[in-house]
């Protein structure tokens, strides 16, 4: 098998209850969206289809507008279409954290490149949306409530230690987002993953706080990704 083989396997048996916890709901992209897998599938078939050995990549878990959407971290419509050359035509999203991500894949040397070197994923690979006051339904982080985090604790770790084994460098991981790897750090020192974590501001924090320094920060990046 390719690591494209291994990757979309293990999408297409990405299973959460729709509940897991009173008042958060999960999102499987792959099961809600039937373009989705073919999109994904596509994907890594175009940018995977090898047995290299890669470096990790982890951020949260995925937002609606992003691998919500489109079922590929840190990806939404437009830069799957522009891109990465893949059209999808049920939804069309923009995704800020995106947009950084690929000006940083730019940057790297392009999509084939970076892809050939790195895997994005997220420590929980399936979103999740909480009702806010108003009563629309808005993100939700697996840490932003304990409970959650602890009722997901068993299926963050075997879905990193399943991808560790589609052929990761689990020399360094890089982590997008500081509270993110607080969390990872705790998964981690008990279940001794990764030799060294890296950590990096998360892409929507630059995209909506930082935005000025975004040069500074993609060099930053690229001063740390082996």
């Amino acid at each position: 098998m390719t690591f494209a083989d291994h990757v979309i396997n293990f999408n297409r048996k990405l299973w959460l209850p729709e509940e897991p916890i009173k008042g958060i709901k999960s999102l499987n992209p792959f099961v809600e969206n039937q373009e989705v897998g073919n999109i994904s599938r596509h994907f890594y078939k175009k940018f995977y289809d090898d047995c290299h050995q890669r470096h990790l990549i982890l951020g949260i878990n995925p937002g609606r507008l992003g691998a919500g959407a489109t079922g590929i971290p840190f990806t939404d419509t437009k830069r799957l279409t522009e891109v990465c050359g893949i059209a999808i035509g049920s939804v069309q999203t923009h995704e800020p954290s995106s947009v950084f991500v690929y000006d940083l894949i730019e940057a790297y040397g392009g999509a084939e490149c970076f892809y050939g070197r790195y895997y994005i994923n997220s420590v929980c690979p399936l979103g999740f949306v909480t009702q806010s006051k108003k009563g629309n339904w808005v993100n939700c982080n697996y840490y932003d409530d304990e409970q959650l985090f602890e009722t997901l604790y068993d299926f963050m770790v075997i879905g990193l230690k399943k991808q560790i084994a589609f052929g990761i460098n689990t020399e360094t991981c890089y982590v997008l987002g500081k509270k993110n790897a607080k969390y990872l750090k705790r998964i981690n020192d008990r279940e001794k993953l990764f030799e060294t974590l890296v950590v990096f501001d998360h892409p929507r924090y630059i995209a909506q706080y930082k935005s000025k320094q975004i040069p500074e920060y993609l060099e930053h990046f690229l001063g740390q990704l082996t």
